[in-house]
């Protein structure tokens, strides 16, 4: 059987600006992505039916026999269990929202009566979070034993629900998993002076700066450099935020750098329902919630002290410096600052990248450059208009 994951058009544009460079289920909620969740969870192969432009990078292989899955949900056992087990023209659904189907997506339809995480905005990705980091961090330790802590002066609390990879450093830390789990990707560092309150997951190769400080609900991606106060974010991976600043109930794609000192509001002084912009009604939207930080896609980055309003919302590849506060609505390809934005000139946008990506030894390839190629051409009006 192959697992094959599609794109809900509904739930891919309500996670634009993140879904503009990949598929729904590349998404990263928790430790993993949800595609490494249905791979770990069911043992078997899974491709993608996404946009086309996103196609040549990630590809559709279909099986033999195969199972279309909403990309959009994060799996468990039980739903795992039950997509295994469906009859050629059977979808489950939950509350009217398809999750599964096989053949046709017009059969037989069977509710599924357990709970689910289905992420259809970018703030679903840290408010599930907390959450998915417990469920990922039993999934990927289950009969598995941590390597040790060798460092004398690093406080630990819960150990039982602290895991090591090999490779990782620690050196006078404090690790709390009194309140959920902390994992420690392979090879990952954590530097003098952190204090880490889990739900927490550090990804491989990811580091977390000194004195860094992590209150709980956060991701750090593979490969990212994090510092400052960090509470309630999802970093997808290869990002920089190495220094000082805050960063609350936010999500930041790959790729981006977070310049020195640079802060998010997560709260508005009225203690009021944040509002973010959403491309899926290409209006501002009510989120129903009363936090709500920074949201950054790929490649984008900001200089030292920006100060980033509630709820703001900002495109692929933008380039943000300047005095004043960014609007709260940053095509992308925008470049500038303080509401005066030009257009980001493509052939810097490919040299930048190179040379991001080339200091951890990665390639842009041709498939990527595709693919940023396409979302300059189709976000153009979008910075017109701006």
């Amino acid at each position: 059987m192959h697992f094959i994951l599609f794109d809900e058009p509904s739930i891919r544009q309500g996670l634009l600006p993140f879904t503009f460079t990949r598929p729904v289920a590349e998404v990263r909620i928790g430790i993993l992505t949800i595609a490494e969740k249905w791979r770990l969870r069911s043992g078997l192969d899974v491709s993608y039916i996404t946009e086309e432009y996103l196609s040549d990078r990630f590809t559709l292989n279909p099986g033999k026999e195969n199972v279309f899955i909403n990309g959009g949900v994060c799996p468990t056992d039980d739903l795992v269990a039950k997509i295994i087990g469906l009859k050629d023209g059977e979808v489950i659904v939950k509350d009217g929202v398809i999750i599964a189907y096989k053949k046709v997506a017009e059969g037989k339809q069977i509710e599924f009566k357990g709970a689910l995480n289905i992420i259809r905005r970018p703030w679903d990705i840290f408010l599930n979070n907390g959450k998915e980091i417990t469920e990922d961090f039993d999934l990927i330790t289950k009969g598995r034993t941590s390597a040790p802590l060798s460092d004398p002066y690093t406080r630990i609390y819960n150990q039982e629900r602290i895991f090591i990879e090999e490779g990782v450093s620690i050196k006078a830390a404090i690790l709390n998993a009194e309140n959920g789990p902390i994992y420690l990707g392979k090879n990952s560092e954590v530097m003098e002076g952190a204090i880490i309150r889990g739900p927490f997951a550090l990804g491989e190769g990811a580091s977390v700066s000194m004195g860094a400080k992590f209150r709980g609900d956060t991701t750090v991606g593979p490969y990212s450099k994090i510092g400052g106060e960090v509470s309630n974010s999802v970093i997808f991976g290869y990002s920089n935020k190495a220094h000082e600043g805050f960063l609350g109930n936010s999500v930041i794609g790959e790729w981006c750098n977070i310049g020195a000192d640079t802060n998010t509001s997560n709260l508005k002084n009225t203690y009021s329902e944040v509002q973010v912009y959403s491309y899926k009604e290409q209006d501002f939207v009510n989120t129903g919630k009363m936090f709500c930080g920074l949201l950054m896609a790929d490649h984008s980055k900001c200089g030292i002290n920006t100060m980033f309003n509630t709820g703001t919302v900002v495109g692929v590849n933008a380039n943000i410096f300047g005095e004043g506060y960014p609007a709260k609505f940053v095509p992308s390809f925008a470049w500038g600052g303080d509401k005066n934005y030009s257009r980001y000139n493509f052939e810097k946008v490919v040299q930048v990248a190179e040379r991001v990506m080339g200091r951890r030894n990665i390639q842009l390839s041709k498939e990527e450059i595709k693919i940023l190629r396409h979302v300059y051409e189709i976000e153009d009006q979008q910075v017109r208009n701006f």
